[in-house]
């Protein structure tokens, strides 16, 4: 459990934007929310991509999108549905980003 603490902490905080965060908007700031949680996730995946050290992480896109679905079914309608693949594709392209990041800052430190 204490090995994968890293990767628990940033799915928390991921659970958090997709169920806390549209608490907060109103119902004209739908694309607008969807467009900031698709960010978030940008951002917390490419954070993962760079911290974790275990493959595990290759398999928190999948995890994402799929923690997505019931959000849909309780704040959004079933059109929705697709931004599910945008957080799975999203989320896999920062997590590849972050690790070739964090291959490229590892091979300059070494030198």
């Amino acid at each position: 459990m204490k090995k994968y603490l890293k990767e628990i902490i940033i799915l928390i905080i991921q659970l958090l934007t997709f169920y806390i965060l549209p608490l907060f908007a109103g119902p004209a700031d739908t694309m607008g929310l969807i467009v900031l949680m698709i960010l978030i996730t940008f951002n917390i995946s490419l954070l993962l991509g760079i911290l974790s050290n275990n493959k595990i992480k290759y398999l928190y896109s999948l995890l994402i999108a799929i923690l997505f679905i019931p959000s849909i079914y309780i704040y959004y309608n079933d059109s929705a549905l697709i931004h599910s693949l945008w957080y799975f594709v999203i989320s896999l392209v920062a997590i590849v980003i972050g690790s070739i990041i964090k291959k490229i800052v590892l091979k300059i430190n070494k030198k």
